[in-house]
């Protein structure tokens, strides 16, 4: 297809926003210009470029709704949880377990990961924080150290897979052309080989620092962490007695529940039973996290439940909002580069072109046959989107990237996709950017966010780099 004005400007609307980005600001004024203006001049109407704002960002909130369902869904069910103190009584056994700092070290890396997968980093944070870092530290793990096991296995390791939720997974999908599941489950490997590594690295450098129990500096880190976090979680939501014993239940019942979850859709992916892949998968997370908040709403409210169950809902879809709304006209900027969906913004949806697509295909000659080029290139791209300190607003570019580039390149564009998600999430999602979600933890722990992100940095970095490689030598 012949390049038109509209094409280069797309490209320079592209360029602009990675710069933005570079700087650390946001991305959503030059998204909603740069549609504009590319419909603007594509359609020869200024009209035309006014409704393509409206109509991308529509098409963009139809493809991400269930997304923000699934979040909202989840996080209200945290809320429930919380009135019972049930959230409470599923980790405190945890804690227990400490005996020693390189224990705590270890049980503190797979609790965020685990209730990070389904209930995302930024409500576990708290969660973990004020439950299961005072004992790590009274066990001989210094502050830092409790701090970069909550920030690479949650914030690293569980949100760049997603593999729960998937809500990166469908939005790399979406942009790059292909299945959620098949980018999940590239995600999932990559995920595990740099999130391995990376804490691996970290533990090591930390080794020498792990006191013994009855060390008295630990008493000292123990009182700073406790003072900052305060006495919060004390009250038991006014219920009594009954509070105590159905938190009780529902400490079981939902890491059981959540158990479940995994075991049914490991089975329906070996081949039994109905599907759960991709957005099936999604829908089922999300129906089972509904059926717990009914449950948990009634036992902890009674009939107070029919108006506390709207006010979860509606404190998980402000969460929902405040996380993944900027994406909104973003991801709607970059589907205007994607065929398979500029014809439902521009007005001719049926020859409608794929700007980025296009952009890409009549530079092929210019890009060398080299996967290793396109895989690190992704990873490099990814890194770059996750300078805006978010992690998900860059999914749409690198995404889109990756279907365009997969063909010139000879690589899979799930695979590419993947590597992309693991840059921007690892970056961005809070494991060395200063300024992203990871002042929530260091905040929790009392740590220097800068002396935090020093600490990630090598490891995250030589973790990226080492999966990346692998994935294009084994499944590129």
């Amino acid at each position: 297809m012949t390049l038109t004005v509209a094409h280069w400007i797309y490209a320079g609307v592209t360029l602009a926003i990675i710069g933005t980005m570079l700087f650390r600001r946001g991305v959503v004024l030059p998204a909603l210009l740069g549609t504009l203006l590319v419909a603007w001049v594509y359609e020869k109407s200024f009209a035309g470029g006014l409704q393509a704002i409206f109509k991308a960002n529509m098409v963009a909130a139809k493809e991400l709704f269930s997304i923000f369902l699934i979040i909202t869904f989840m996080v209200a069910l945290l809320r429930s949880l919380n009135d019972l103190e049930a959230d409470r009584r599923m980790v405190v056994p945890i804690g227990r377990m400490m005996v020693n700092g390189h224990m705590a070290f270890l049980i503190l890396t797979g609790a965020t990961y685990i209730f990070s997968l389904f209930f995302w980093p930024t409500p576990t944070v708290p969660l973990v924080c004020a439950l299961l870092v005072p004992p790590a530290i009274r066990a001989g793990l210094p502050k830092m150290g409790a701090a970069v096991a909550i920030a690479l296995a949650g914030q690293g390791m569980a949100l760049s897979s997603d593999y729960v939720m998937q809500v990166a997974p469908m939005l790399s999908a979406r942009a790059a052309g292909v299945s959620a599941a098949e980018v999940a489950d590239k995600a999932m490997i990559l995920s595990l080989i740099t999130g391995v590594v990376a804490i691996g690295m970290a533990y090591l450098t930390l080794f020498r620092k792990i006191r013994r129990p009855e060390d008295p500096r630990n008493e000292r880190e123990w009182e700073s962490v406790v003072g900052v976090q305060g006495k919060k979680g004390e009250t038991d939501g006014g219920q009594g007695q009954s509070s105590s014993r159905w938190g009780s239940v529902f400490a079981v019942l939902v890491p059981l529940a959540l158990l479940g979850i995994v075991a049914i859709m490991i089975y329906s992916k070996l081949g039994g039973g109905r599907s759960l892949e991709g957005e099936n998968g999604a829908a089922f997370v999300g129906g089972v996290g509904a059926l717990l908040l009914i449950l948990a709403t009634v036992a902890h409210w009674k009939v107070r439940a029919l108006d506390r169950i709207a006010d979860h809902l509606v404190e998980g879809l402000i969460f929902a909002v405040k996380a993944m709304g900027p994406v909104i006209p973003i991801a709607g900027f970059f589907f205007l580069g994607n065929g398979d969906f500029s014809g439902g913004i521009l007005s001719d949806s049926e020859s409608a072109p794929a700007f980025l697509f296009d952009l890409i295909n009549s530079a092929q000659s210019l890009i060398p046959d080299n996967r290793f080029l396109a895989g690190f290139g992704l990873l490099i791209v990814g890194m770059m989107t996750g300078l805006d300190g978010s992690g998900f607003s860059g999914l749409p570019l690198t995404g889109g990237l990756a279907g365009a580039l997969a063909e010139a390149s000879g690589t899979d564009p799930a695979m590419l996709a993947a590597i992309g998600q693991m840059g921007a999430i690892w970056s961005g999602g809070g494991t060395i950017i200063a300024w992203s979600s990871l002042v929530a933890v260091a905040g929790f722990t009392r740590v220097s966010t800068v002396d935090l992100v020093r600490k990630n940095f090598f490891p995250v970095v030589f973790g990226l780099i080492l999966s990346t490689g692998l994935a294009i030598l084994i499944g590129g």
